[in-house]
């Protein structure tokens, strides 16, 4: 090696060692790790929540991928580090850096965080999807949750979901009076001003409180996730109209001090990753419930109908209501609820004309 090359080397080590003083990249910088913990509101192998295509477990080993290991996440279930529903204080106070969970379990910290997992009679999966990503919506979520120092993002989506599971059969708004049933979100405040005493569980504990009559009706996610839960054994009216969440956004909460400190090309994984989980999920879900509907009805015996129209009429009123109350006290929330419906009204006309002309006249 010639002197001018040993001396052209040892200027770039130094520089690689030390660079970072005189204002240049460094190879220590490009390749500095992180190493975060996310915790979850669903338990541990919980199918599309914490195991399978799109899950929380998916989500950090494509983040792991796509940054070389740069950012590791330790994935966390239910119970494991933190209680089901208490992902926003810890994320909140720094405790874990991430949870995998859906906003409307945060309802007691401000009424618009619903808006971002899913609003009675809303948008459906390609409709929250443009409002979240070419609407403004992660925007508004990202302005919902600056006051207390975090940051969100889409990163799954159950499709539409079932009204859920009914010991009796509902035939009039008349039936829903005294019922008990685990149902959460604006759905739940809904159902209360009919007359439902609503509960709010942990997803391992709806079907003991199904079978042992704690609960009369209860709503999860739809035909795979609530078969892998039994729920077809405790009770065989399973309604069908979906009102309630149109399409469910699973939701990645993090640390605004954390996601700071990460550099651009890391946030931009996440951001990637995060999108990909979102579309991945989603396409399971369709797949997934298609093969357990069918197994329901013809192996399972369940009955599985609409709600009458006079009840999803009934809902319907009280859902206007219900979001009139929750914007009457909340600027921010009227904010986010004006952008939502807004956004819903061209969307439905758009949709009108698109897909359902579609499932009218092409589907057969």
């Amino acid at each position: 090696m010639s002197s001018n090359r040993r001396s052209f080397v040892a200027r770039g080590l130094v520089a690689g060692a030390g660079g970072a003083a005189l204002g240049l990249p460094t190879v220590v910088a490009a390749q500095q790790t992180f190493n975060w913990k996310m915790t979850s509101a669903y338990a541990k192998g919980a199918p599309f929540y914490m195991d399978g295509p799109g899950s929380a477990t998916d989500l950090a080993k494509r983040i792991d991928t796509m940054s070389g290991g740069r950012l590791k996440i330790q994935v966390f279930g239910a119970g494991e580090l933190i209680p089901a529903f208490e992902g926003f204080d810890a994320v909140r106070a720094g405790t874990v850096e991430m949870n995998h969970a859906n906003s409307y379990f945060w309802t007691g910290k401000t009424f618009a965080a619903q808006y971002f997992t899913a609003v009675p009679f809303g948008l459906n999966f390609q409709g929250i999807n443009g409002w979240f990503y070419d609407g403004g919506g992660i925007d508004l979520w990202n302005e919902v949750y600056a006051p207390f120092g975090m940051v969100a993002m889409p990163c799954g989506n159950t499709g539409v979901q079932m009204t859920g599971w009914f010991k009796k059969e509902v035939n009039s708004v008349a039936d829903l009076k005294g019922l008990k049933m685990r149902i959460p979100g604006l759905a739940g405040k809904v159902y209360a001003n009919l007359g439902v005493d609503v509960k709010v569980l942990p997803g391992g504990e709806i079907f003991p409180a199904l079978e042992r009559g704690v609960i009369d009706a209860a709503e999860f996610v739809g035909p795979f996730q609530d078969r892998r839960l039994g729920l077809h054994k405790a009770a065989k009216f399973y309604y069908t109209t979906g009102w309630h969440e149109s399409a469910t956004v699973s939701e990645l909460l993090i640390n605004k001090a954390a996601w700071s400190k990460l550099p651009k090309d890391l946030q931009a994984i996440v951001e990637n990753a995060s999108a990909a989980c979102n579309v991945i999920s989603e396409g399971w879900c369709q797949k997934a419930n298609s093969d357990a509907m069918e197994d329901l009805i013809k192996n399972q015996k369940v009955i599985a109908k609409p709600l009458p129209d006079p009840v999803i009429a009934a809902l319907r009123r009280e859902t206007e209501k219900v979001l009139a109350e929750g914007i009457a006290k909340d600027p921010l929330t009227r904010k986010v609820h004006d952008s939502y419906f807004a956004f819903k009204a061209k969307y439905d006309r758009w949709q009108e004309v698109s897909e359902e002309a579609y499932h009218l006249k092409v589907r057969g």
